[in-house]
């Protein structure tokens, strides 16, 4: 790809900040407020759109909460481990998991424009399950063996750091296949990269005949604090996409009942529906982050009198074995 066809997203996305010093000098904050060893184990991404969202000078801002490599990573908590929603016990072809009734879930790519620190896939194993590398061949073959499936999620890593390109070939195919009436996106980008909302991927949305759904991934108001927001979810909205939100709850990021009501109060007013709030998947090196189950319950009963029924998320948790989601109120 020439220099010239290099869309804005990826050359935002190529000059992201890999280097926790380099982070806390953007927001002039101290050098030992970060792990280099954490760094280690699972580097740091973070683009300029989403920094430009952190208060300076602020160590416990919940942006930068989520991105900044910390020794609590290090910490080794029993019941947390490298698999904690039985990603890989569901794998039934290349980067294809098949774990409840009617979709399947495409891990299409490894790549994401942030590395959460409590990403649940943070130790997937990525090049051994990969779809994209046979241009979709074996997880297509397998859609098209099984007429039961009706929604195909694109999931990751994040899909729409693939080129439009990658994604088109996908798309070409699930055209071909009448059983499948939904294309489901779960993505960071609209967030945290929200130039990938350009007009070359909203052509090709409009170009695919099915439902399309996507699922933004927001913890926090001041996430969607921002112009560049706004018009990436207004745009898609406008290209018939239906729009949801789900978030984790995080210890010291959004575990109080004012952030949760901000935060669905913000979805809204974008066109976002609150729709999951998942209590932590407990992957090694994210015990940190965790907020004990009764306290969130109490959190949401709280929030349930302060906000109508449509803007209070489920609380969920994900179960490894079960064929849905477990609700916990």
């Amino acid at each position: 790809m020439t220099a010239s066809k290099v869309a804005l997203w990826q050359r935002e996305l190529a000059a992201a900040v890999r280097d926790p010093q380099a982070l806390l000098r953007l927001l002039d904050l101290p050098d030992g407020n970060t792990s280099s060893k954490a760094a280690q184990q699972f580097r740091l991404l973070a683009p300029h759109s989403y920094i430009a969202r952190m208060k300076k000078g602020d160590c416990h801002d919940p942006l930068l909460r989520q991105v900044l490599p910390l020794d609590d990573e290090l910490q080794v908590v029993e019941g947390f481990n490298q698999d904690p929603v039985g990603d890989q016990h569901s794998v039934v072809a290349d980067g294809v998991l098949h774990k409840y009734h009617g979709r399947v879930l495409l891990v299409t790519t490894g790549a994401c424009a942030v590395h959460c620190r409590y990403c649940f896939r943070r130790h997937f194993p990525y090049s051994e399950s990969n779809p994209v590398k046979a241009e979709w061949e074996g997880a297509l073959a397998y859609i098209r063996a099984n007429p039961d499936v009706r929604e195909v999620i694109l999931s990751g890593g994040d899909p729409l750091t693939l080129a439009d390109e990658r994604l088109a070939v996908l798309f070409r195919q699930l055209r071909d296949m009448p059983q499948v009436t939904r294309v489901r996106f779960h993505s960071r980008l609209p967030v945290v990269l929200p130039s990938r909302i350009d007009a070359s991927f909203l052509q090709l949305l409009h170009e695919i005949p099915q439902q399309t759904v996507m699922v933004i991934h927001a913890n926090h108001a001041q996430e969607l604090d921002a112009d560049d927001v706004r018009q990436a979810l207004a745009a898609l909205r406008a290209a018939g996409v239906t729009l949801f939100n789900q978030a984790v709850l995080l210890r010291g990021v959004n575990d109080s009942v004012q952030a949760q009501a901000d935060l669905s109060e913000s979805l809204f007013a974008h066109g976002v529906m609150p729709y999951y709030l998942h209590l932590l998947d407990r992957v090694a090196g994210a015990a940190h982050f965790e907020v004990a189950e009764t306290e969130a319950v109490r959190l949401l009963e709280t929030l349930r009198k302060r906000l109508p029924g449509f803007l209070v998320p489920k609380l969920v948790r994900e179960v490894a074995g079960e064929k849905a989601k477990m609700p916990v109120l």
